[in-house]
């Protein structure tokens, strides 16, 4: 038999201790500051992944995109811009990323070239390159034509493109202050000179500033009335003053040779039925390039295929000019020798 225990008797029996209600208030708190702390750093992770988004996008960046902030422009202004032309994604964030670089932003009017969905740091590295330290220099000498042109525009100016300016520089509705209307070019419009190409300037806008300032020189030249005086228009001068200047060997052969055209018309205007041709042999080799003519044959035999600039075989000036002439071949044009 199992031996009595005095320590069995009921009321000597101890009891267990239950926990002291005073300790669980301590470890709700602990739990709910630990939930706090981790729901934070889950919200700072999301804000920030959410931040770093806004500021390099996902995916390539878009093709290069011509920008132009104009005189006056606020930074308001060009967030504003960057924003509707989808440059930046988010007003605030742009503004708090330019905040904290330390150069900031200074707004220089001007052309800029940007990328849809690119970096910020790449838009503002852009934005404040001043629009001088982003320009190529690219000359066209007198006497170029507009294939001459776009062949020079190619080579030097790294992003345009040599078929975009000609068809721009060849559209049906291209239009200029003394140009015929339906002309459909630009040739002997555009001055040669040394321009200044914004890397945000586009083909047509490049020849919109040279038919610009051969607009300024014809000005300064009184073409229109000198024009009128000659019995010509000023167009029709143009096309002298191309033929002036591809002729010419010699500076002083200019004049010479614009007395000898003007004579030839002079006497086809009097007499029709006998007209004397022009038979200027630059403005037939201009026919031949324009019509894709055999470069092989030899002169004798081009010059008797037709075409709108053909001087040999149609009286009178040809259809267009053959060039663009500088201002010493227009002169020449307005003020032939005695």
């Amino acid at each position: 038999d199992w031996p009595t225990d005095p320590w069995d008797a009921a009321d000597q029996t101890g009891q267990v201790e239950r926990l002291r209600r005073q300790t669980r208030p301590l470890k709700w708190v602990a739990y709910t500051m630990m939930s706090l702390a981790i729901v934070a750093i889950l919200v700072a992770g999301a804000v920030g992944w959410w931040y770093l988004g806004k500021i390099n996008p996902a995916g390539e960046p878009g093709e290069l995109a011509n920008v132009e902030i104009p005189e006056g422009a606020t930074f308001d202004d060009v967030t504003e811009l960057l924003l509707d032309e989808g440059f930046i994604s988010d007003a605030a964030v742009w503004e708090r990323y330019v905040e904290r670089d330390e150069d900031g932003l200074e707004i220089i009017p001007g052309f800029y070239q940007l990328r849809p969905n690119d970096h910020m740091g790449n838009v503002l590295a852009r934005l404040k390159t001043p629009p001088a330290q982003t320009t190529t220099n690219v000359t066209f000498p007198e006497g170029f034509t507009i294939d001459r042109m776009g062949r020079r525009v190619d080579a030097v100016v790294e992003r345009m493109n040599e078929a975009e300016f000609i068809a721009a520089a060849t559209a049906p509705n291209v239009a200029a202050k003394w140009l015929p209307p339906g002309t459909g070019t630009l040739e002997g419009l555009l001055f040669p000179d040394t321009y200044s190409v914004s890397n945000a300037e586009s083909e047509a806008q490049l020849l919109d500033r040279m038919v610009g300032l051969m607009e300024r020189v014809g000005e300064q030249e009184d073409l229109e009335s000198k024009a009128a005086q000659l019995g010509f228009t000023p167009y029709e001068i143009l096309i002298v003053a191309s033929m002036i200047e591809r002729e010419a060997a010699v500076p002083e052969d200019r004049a010479k040779i614009s007395r000898v055209i003007l004579n030839r018309i002079a006497v086809s205007r009097f007499n029709p039925e006998e007209p004397f041709l022009l038979q200027i042999d630059a403005s037939v080799y201009y026919g031949r390039d324009q019509t894709g003519g055999d470069p092989n044959l030899d002169f004798s035999q081009l010059r008797q295929i037709d075409t709108p600039w053909n001087t040999y075989t149609r009286p009178g000036l040809p259809a267009t000019p053959i060039a663009n002439p500088g201002r010493a071949s227009i002169r020449a044009a307005l003020n032939p020798a005695p």
